[in-house]
């Protein structure tokens, strides 16, 4: 009887081991913290600025990411990160940014791929970031610059971003599918949220695919609700000859891909969107970018070219040109802490031709 107690104590020790084991959940605090200095002129721009700036391959951020093991392959996920500004300690890319701006979700996942609900990324972001040497960098990535930012800054324009909805989505569903050998896709809706009128959405989808030193990338999107907050989607057109315009409906769409021949990393990219305002007039852009990664001396020479044709009825039928050239060094102190510099050349065909210089540190943890 002892014995036969013995061996029932300890198969319910090992089954209350197990579903502990099975219910395992962990939380991390992460975060990156990205700091330039130096001179910076976009075309169209009054004067230089020197100064210290945020996120100069890297936007900064902070934040909570966690996920519980449910057991039979099946997690719970959820992460809520914060965009910072190191320079002043402000919270957010821009003024009113909203806190969690990064990422503000929840998802399960499991052999069926995963689900998440809340703010995430949007059907450009992977696309855009991965295709281009200079990753997810907004102060010099030549792809990234001309696609989700505005030149002047966002109060005093003087070229409107192409995209419209923000690098992240808001009130948003994913569906992100397993990985087929190398292939994977995302697809994503957000919601208007509009009483009444279900027709006010976001929706996109992007597909990824990977095989040894070849990948490819795209995506397509409708935009019609800005984020991070809702509204109407706005994009700008040039402030010179065009005035301020408010789009109510894009739609873009992106091919790329990259080969690594070892010696150099190439990159090569199409993005085309178009703009309908409520008034019936249109803002089409087409953007074309070439890359290269070249590693040397314990890091990567970075060369990113992009140029921007912009035409249609808010332009007056007349082409808007722009084009952006990034020459840059990275260097790996470890594997989470590298130091930058850059080189820009900037030009849009209204204005004068600027450079900017900056030179920075990253750390990752």
């Amino acid at each position: 009887m002892k014995m036969q107690m013995k061996h029932l104590a300890l198969a319910v020790a090992s089954c209350l081991l197990a579903a502990s084991a099975l219910a395992q959940s962990s939380v991390t605090v992460q975060g990156l913290v990205d700091l330039s200095v130096g001179s910076v002129k976009m075309s169209g721009d009054k004067a230089s600025t020197a100064a210290i700036t945020p996120g100069g391959m890297t936007t900064s951020w902070l934040g909570f990411k966690g996920v519980e093991d449910l057991g039979g392959g099946l997690k719970a996920e959820f992460a809520l990160t914060s965009f910072l500004r190191a320079d002043t300690g402000e919270s957010g890319r821009f003024s009113g940014d909203t806190l969690f701006s990064r990422d503000a979700n929840i998802a399960l996942s499991g052999s069926f791929g995963r689900v998440s609900l809340g703010r995430d990324l949007a059907p450009s972001f992977l696309p855009v970031v991965i295709f281009n040497p200079y990753g997810d960098s907004f102060d010099v990535s030549p792809l990234v610059l001309h696609w989700y930012v505005p030149s002047g800054g966002f109060a005093a324009r003087s070229w409107a971003n192409s995209a419209a909805g923000d690098s992240g989505w808001s009130n948003e569903v994913i569906y992100s599918t397993p990985n087929f050998d190398g292939f994977s896709s995302n697809m994503h809706y957000q919601f208007g949220e509009k009483a009444g009128d279900t027709s006010i959405r976001n929706i996109g989808l992007n597909a990824l695919y990977f095989n040894g030193p070849f990948a490819l990338g795209a995506f397509y999107q409708k935009v019609q609700v800005s984020n991070p907050t809702g509204g109407s989607a706005i994009v700008d057109a040039t402030a010179t000859p065009v005035n301020f315009a408010s789009i109510n409906n894009q739609t873009a769409y992106f091919v790329g891909g990259s080969y690594d021949l070892t010696a150099a990393k190439l990159y090569a990219t199409y993005i085309s969107s178009k703009n309908d305002t409520a008034a019936g007039k249109q803002m089409d852009d087409k953007i074309y970018t070439l890359g290269a990664k070249i590693p040397a001396g314990g890091g990567d020479i970075l060369l990113a070219y992009a140029n921007t044709r912009r035409n249609g009825s808010l332009t007056a039928n007349t082409e808007l040109k722009r084009d952006t050239l990034s020459a840059g060094y990275d260097y790996n102190l470890s594997k989470r802490t590298d130091i930058y510099g850059v080189l820009m050349s900037d030009k849009i065909s209204t204005a004068d031709r600027a450079t900017s210089v900056i030179a920075g540190i990253r750390h990752r943890f």
